[in-house]
């Protein structure tokens, strides 16, 4: 059954959920934000998995110069596609496998970028890095739709 309210009551409650939403805390705004981003996502998409950090790894590769640049290697694996990057500086490199032309977007906090293009022999560059979590999002001229985890590149995985 509904309740009839008068203005009064009217007013009065919405007073209240304006309150109480002005004290959640900005963090879980955001989380639901990018879980709300959800609804642009193709269910039939599939997952690639974080199977490699360097970050984690690092002592078990050797440096080969004392010179040698110091770049962080991601590799986030699908049951068809492969996505491996590598972070530098201002940028981050990435390549999917096998090598095919296509889409790939950023997916922030705040949504998701413009797509840039994946080249013939898989070869992508994103310019600047992304603040906070993100995730990447590959779409295939073969048809192949495929999105990393979520990460950041401060911090490393928890999903190793």
């Amino acid at each position: 059954m509904s309740e009839a309210w008068d203005d009064d009551e009217l007013l009065s409650r919405l007073r209240a959920a304006m309150t109480a939403a002005e004290a959640v805390p900005r963090e879980i705004v955001e989380a639901g934000r990018a879980a709300f981003a959800w609804r642009e996502v193709d269910l039939d998409m599939e997952l690639a998995e974080l199977t490699y950090d360097s970050a984690v790894h690092a002592e078990a590769v050797p440096a080969l110069r004392a010179d040698s640049a110091v770049l962080r290697a991601l590799t986030f694996a699908a049951s068809r596609l492969t996505i491996e990057l590598e972070i530098t500086d201002s940028s981050l490199l990435g390549q999917v496998v096998p090598p095919q032309a296509g889409e790939v977007r950023v997916q922030g906090r705040a949504g998701s970028g413009g797509p840039l293009e994946i080249d013939d022999m898989g070869v992508f560059v994103i310019r600047g890095k992304p603040d906070g979590p993100f995730r990447l999002h590959c779409r295939t001229r073969t048809g192949l739709d495929v999105s990393t985890s979520w990460f950041t590149l401060s911090a490393v995985s928890s999903s190793l």
